[in-house]
């Protein structure tokens, strides 16, 4: 039996995720997440918002603990994880309303921050909506002391991980067919982002 594994910042940021998404997915019906990672955020929006049909993802090393949240939530609105590396899929083979990604485009390179944009695109139904959540910086500058030291740790790790530039994040929506439709400031100096498709 795989444990499930535990991820402290998904039990401190979910209320106020939910806050926002009960909003911004109120007439969706299906929602892919990119980057499941645990499988917490799934399994609790799963079950807040039972009118949605939860599409979890990630890449396969991953789905183990996915599967013993989903396992253990018995919920019938969230789906087993799709096995999906933003990098290699370019589409997928079904169209979903709206698109949920937390605390993903940190810690991709850059490169598959575009290709996650590239597939949203593809992906994402008429007036559906991508909702990004995670820490960015805003006119080229960081917003806090914390996100700075933090984007300095990433770096360290992996030059290729970063705190992306919002900006840059709005032309590429735009590139993909998606317009920049409203900012949530949220706790511990992260945003939630939504895009729609125009």
């Amino acid at each position: 039996m795989t444990i499930k594994p535990q991820a402290p910042a998904t039990d401190r940021n979910r209320f106020a995720i939910l806050e926002v998404l009960k909003v911004e997915f109120e007439h969706s019906h299906s929602v892919l997440e990119i980057g499941s990672g645990t499988g917490q955020h799934a399994v609790f929006f799963g079950h807040e918002m039972p009118w949605l049909q939860w599409q979890t993802s990630d890449r396969l090393e991953n789905h183990g603990g996915i599967s013993a949240w989903l396992a253990d939530s018995s919920l019938e609105n969230v789906s087993r994880p799709l096995d999906l590396d933003v990098e290699l899929v370019e589409r997928l083979p079904s169209v979903y309303d709206a698109v949920f990604s937390a605390n993903t485009a940190h810690i991709m390179s850059f490169a598959a921050v575009q290709c996650m944009f590239r597939l949203v695109g593809r992906c994402l139904s008429d007036e559906g909506r991508f909702c990004l959540y995670g820490p960015f910086n805003l006119n080229g500058e960081f917003t806090s002391e914390s996100n700075k030291a933090f984007d300095e740790s990433l770096k360290s790790q992996n030059p290729l991980m970063g705190i992306r530039e919002l900006e840059t994040l709005h032309r590429l929506a735009s590139d993909n067919g998606l317009a920049h439709s409203r900012s949530y400031a949220m706790p511990a100096n992260n945003m939630l982002i939504v895009w729609s498709r125009v």
